[in-house]
C-alpha cells in the first residue's frame, strides 16, 4: 500500500495514524521531497477523475490565476496538479487495485480492512 500526500497536513496525519492502528503496514510517498508521478496522476483521473483529485478549497488553489482556474477540464486540471502539489486532494492511497481519495475512516474500513 502506497500513502501519497505532504507529511504535515493534518488529514494525511490522521489517515496515517488510522493505518497504524489498524496494523495495515504502508509506503509513503511524500509529494513535496519526491514529487508526484505523471503517470499515477493520470491514472488517478482515469479511476476517479479530475474533480475527486483537484482540491479547489485549499489556499493554493484559491491563489491562482483567474486565467488558470477557470474553463477546467481534465488535462488543466493535471498541469495545475502537476506544477502545485498542495492542490492535490490528499492523501490518496494505492492499495493493490484499490484507490482512495480523501480520508474517510468508514470508506477506509469497508475497503482496506
Amino acid at each position: 500500500m502506497i500513502v501519497y500526500g505532504i507529511p504535515n497536513c493534518d488529514t494525511v496525519k490522521k489517515a496515517r495514524r488510522w493505518l497504524e492502528e489498524a496494523g495495515l503496514a504502508h509506503t509513503f510517498h511524500d509529494y513535496r521531497k519526491q514529487g508526484v508521478p505523471e503517470d499515477r496522476l493520470r491514472a488517478w483521473v482515469a479511476a476517479k477523475g479530475w474533480d475527486a483529485l483537484l482540491n479547489r478549497r485549499g489556499t493554493t488553489f484559491r491563489k491562482l490565476d483567474p486565467d488558470q482556474t477557470a474553463d477546467i477540464d481534465a488535462d488543466k486540471a493535471i498541469a495545475i496538479m502537476l506544477a502545485h502539489d498542495a492542490t492535490i486532494r490528499r492523501p490518496v492511497v494505492e492499495s493493490g487495485d484499490k484507490l482512495l481519495v480523501g480520508f474517510s475512516p468508514d470508506e477506509w474500513r469497508a475497503v482496506l480492512a
